[in-house]
């Protein structure tokens, strides 16, 4: 393996800890509806654990709704059970076919909370950049004593560390709109 492989394996997962980042973040609720608030749950139907999207098609009438419409009308009552017992704080309401949940206002101390939760997840990915940076520079030392000199190591290091730069600095910024988008009245 070479440097420029080492380095280009250790962006390519880097890369990935950032998006699964957005992924996270995408879930965490703002005050405004989006369908993605609904993406952990899953929902018990016939005996598996489904998750909701694959069994509702869900929208956004408005800003404060979200609207959920299930491909079997036999899982309404599943689904409300589903939604209940997770953790998003939401209250579904039936009406025979659809379901319809209203998205309050967030209050400050709620907020404040999501906050935290946003900083940790950032912190959770800033530490697995962490772990890919220590994997990869492990990786550049195993290479010492090969054809590659160590001075070659040496400014290939120093490049993982202006790469694992740059995306914290990523990361950073993605925490702060996140951040001040809770944050938002």
């Amino acid at each position: 393996m070479s440097t420029a492989q080492v380095i280009s394996q250790a962006e390519e997962r880097i890369k990935k800890a950032i998006a699964q980042l957005q992924k996270e973040y995408q879930t965490i609720r703002t005050g405004r509806a989006n369908p993605a608030l609904l993406d952990r749950i899953d929902v018990e139907y016939y005996g598996t654990s489904t998750p909701l999207k694959s069994l509702a098609n869900i929208s956004t009438p408005d800003g404060r709704s979200l609207l959920i419409q299930p491909y079997d009308k036999g899982a309404i009552k599943e689904i409300e059970t589903a939604i209940h017992k997770s953790d998003v704080g939401l209250t579904p309401t039936t009406d025979g076919s659809l379901i319809r949940i209203s998205v309050p206002q967030l209050t400050e101390e709620r907020r404040k909370e999501i906050v935290k939760t946003v900083k940790k997840f950032g912190e959770d990915t800033r530490i697995a950049i962490r772990n890919v940076r220590r994997d990869a520079a492990d990786e550049l030392k195993k290479l010492k004593g090969t054809q590659i000199s160590e001075d070659e190591i040496k400014r290939e290091e120093d490049h993982l560390q202006k790469v694992v730069d740059k995306y914290v600095k990523e990361i950073d910024k993605h925490v702060h709109d996140k951040e001040v988008e809770v944050m938002a009245v």
